[in-house]
């Protein structure tokens, strides 16, 4: 499932952006938690966050994507890691013990094995953004300047 969140151009850049990258890097890896993570500062998750820090610093990008999951979706699960003609697949999931095609898994795929991981986090974060909006448009809550008093007997 490929989601494109086009009112969020940040997101949507990250998308295209870890699309086109050969390779992880340390500066992708800080843009993707600057435009999408919330909780990385928060003051809770410091521990979570300095590991992240020192396994970016160390090249451990794998292990820092998967501890990304770990940290900004903890509802979310990997599912699924798969080597197919060339191209890495990773799945997220919220139930990983359903079948597949009860399953309703965001996968992400690179030839490198890093950003098919963060690829998948990425559309997760995007897909939680289209649900997070409203689907009914918000509406003035003062309902004075609505009411006029009526009278509907009919006396005839």
């Amino acid at each position: 499932m490929r989601l494109t969140l086009t009112s969020h151009p940040d997101s949507a850049f990250l998308s295209e952006r870890i699309h086109n990258a050969p390779a992880a890097t340390t500066t992708l890896f800080r843009d993707i938690i600057e435009a999408t993570c919330r909780r990385f500062s928060l003051p809770g998750q410091k521990a979570k966050s300095a590991r992240i820090e020192r396994l970016l610093g160390a090249g451990g990008f794998v292990e820092a994507a998967l501890a990304l999951i770990d940290l900004e979706l903890p509802q979310w699960q990997l599912r699924r890691i798969a080597y197919d003609g060339g191209e890495w697949y990773c799945a997220l999931s919220r139930e990983r013990e359903l079948p597949d095609w009860l399953d309703q898994s965001i996968e992400g795929r690179h030839h490198d094995l890093t950003l098919s991981i963060l690829a998948a986090f990425v559309e997760v974060q995007l897909a939680s953004a289209l649900r997070s909006r409203p689907s009914v448009p918000l509406v003035d809550r003062d309902t004075r300047a609505f009411c006029v008093a009526t009278c509907s007997d009919n006396f005839a």
